[in-house]
């Protein structure tokens, strides 16, 4: 079983798994051991999900998820790491973000604020050369 979070578990039986040889460089081992794993799982068609989840996931990820991993010589690691991708973005796919609660100024950060505004005023405006013209 993969835990993806607490809502939502899915069987082993309905990930698609493959094994592949990684690409790139590495010598002997890396072109004769199919130590890439791939796995897929099939949002359009899963029991698993419910409704809502299947349709937030279709929305999001599309109807197929892909996760895969290389990094490691042991297919048996690859296989933890790519499962462990797949709950991450699935997980992802699931959450939900936090609705924005708008808010306004304090009278007191309003006041504040002018304040800071006139102060940085007189600040220029000392700095400002005299005009011959002013008589003040």
């Amino acid at each position: 079983m993969l835990e993806v979070s607490r809502s939502l578990v899915i069987p082993l039986h309905e990930i698609t798994w493959r094994a592949t040889t990684p690409g790139g460089p590495g010598g002997q081992h890396a072109n004769r051991t199919a130590s890439r794993v791939e796995v897929r799982f099939d949002v359009a068609h899963a029991p698993s999900l419910g409704p809502r989840q299947r349709a937030l996931l279709l929305e999001r990820l599309g109807p197929v998820v892909v996760a895969s991993s290389s990094e490691e010589r042991s297919q048996a690691r690859n296989r933890q790491i790519a499962l462990e991708r797949l709950a991450e973005r699935l997980a992802g796919g699931l959450r939900v973000p936090r609705r924005r609660r708008p808010t306004t100024p304090s009278a007191s950060s309003r006041a504040r604020r002018m304040d800071e505004k006139r102060q940085r005023s007189v600040t220029k405006r000392d700095r400002r050369s005299p005009h011959p013209d002013d008589d003040d």
